[in-house]
């Protein structure tokens, strides 16, 4: 198997060096080169072709962001982005990028970055990134038109990685305030969670926000799962009677070397919402929710992936697939208004 070629883009001698003796003798990364700043970088992209780039945020001349815009309408490739401020990373996956990581903050953190880098690397090799830029091959249609009350009881959970971003986005930004209420896991790491809810939440109907240990899941309310912990939902009495669902936010261990981790999440809807629960798998890499989803159809709950065309790495959704987890697999423009009729059954 080739190795996948990636070039790193950063003005820091120090980390550049990190990167290349990480993969020196990997078996899956080959590092191709090196610019020091946008300006190098753009003479060096086509002569070395990297599969894979990684750009820093914050650097000299021209910052990551604004190379972005003038480098995907000419030279269209998966990047991922170094970034420790919020703002700049979501600036960048707006711009064009595909995935980001924050730098390691000490020597210590050096293994555990080059591990979580490895593996976004191999999923950014394998998306399907011209998909993000593609306008969809059937109109996209407004989950708010569709008729019919929903059911106040229901408990809807959305699992996503790479990619999800725009995914979770498309899917939430389509709801009135009268939905029930709503759960996500996205693999995201701690510091990062926090904007993501604050830009969906400016964007939406629904009140969006980063979940808070205790926080009830109302309807007409998404919570996000803070990065760097695990969310489970507990129910409390009986939703739409007087009871209600909560989260609890823990800083237990990673799952499927994630926390949040979607498995977690999905497994503790099974169980506190059973029949009423709406489980939700987007894309991403790797296997992690495939089996919480089993664990919601097995419990009488109702079950979606996303598909393969539309999916920018169709990892997991694929294992819920194969399963037997996924009831119904749809393009992400149908998936809002199947998890609507769903909540009007």
């Amino acid at each position: 198997m080739e190795k996948i070629r990636l070039m790193v883009v950063d003005d820091s001698l120090l980390f550049r060096e990190l990167v290349a003796k990480g993969y020196e003798k990997d078996d899956c990364i080959e590092v191709v080169g090196f610019a020091a700043d946008p300006f190098e970088a753009k003479d060096r992209i086509p002569k070395l072709a990297p599969q894979v780039l990684l750009l820093d945020v914050e650097m000299p001349r021209m910052d990551g962001i604004k190379f972005l815009r003038n480098l995907m309408p000419q030279y269209p490739l998966p990047v991922i982005v170094i970034s420790s401020l919020a703002v700049s990373v979501f600036e960048a996956l707006d711009a064009g990028a595909l995935d980001f990581i924050a730098k390691p903050a000490s020597v210590a953190d050096q293994p555990a970055f080059l591990r979580e880098l490895k593996d976004k690397v191999l999923a950014a090799s394998t998306a399907r990134f011209a998909f993000r830029r593609r306008v969809p091959d059937a109109i996209e249609l407004s989950a708010e038109g569709v008729a019919g009350a929903v059911d106040a009881s229901r408990l809807i959970a959305i699992g996503a990685s790479t990619g999800g971003t725009d995914a979770i986005t498309s899917i939430l930004t389509k709801y009135s305030a009268n939905m029930p209420g709503i759960v996500v896991a996205q693999h995201m790491p701690s510091g990062f969670t926090k904007m993501f809810a604050q830009r969906l939440d400016a964007a939406c109907h629904l009140t969006v926000r980063e979940a808070r240990d205790g926080d009830a899941v109302e309807p007409g309310t998404a919570l996000i799962a803070p990065g760097g912990l695990q969310m489970e939902v507990v129910r409390e009495g009986t939703p739409g009677a007087g009871g209600c669902y909560r989260v609890r936010c823990r800083e237990s261990a990673p799952v499927n070397g994630h926390r949040p981790a979607v498995d977690v999440l999905f497994g503790s809807v099974a169980e506190a919402a059973g029949p009423r629960a709406i489980g939700v798998l987007l894309t991403g890499m790797g296997v992690d929710g495939a089996a919480g989803l089993k664990r919601i159809l097995d419990a009488g709950g109702r079950t979606i992936g996303q598909d393969e065309r539309s999916s920018v790495v169709y990892g997991m959704p694929m294992a819920a697939w194969v399963m037997g987890a996924v009831q119904v697999q749809l393009p992400l423009f149908r998936i809002a208004d199947e998890i609507l009729r769903m909540a009007q059954g």
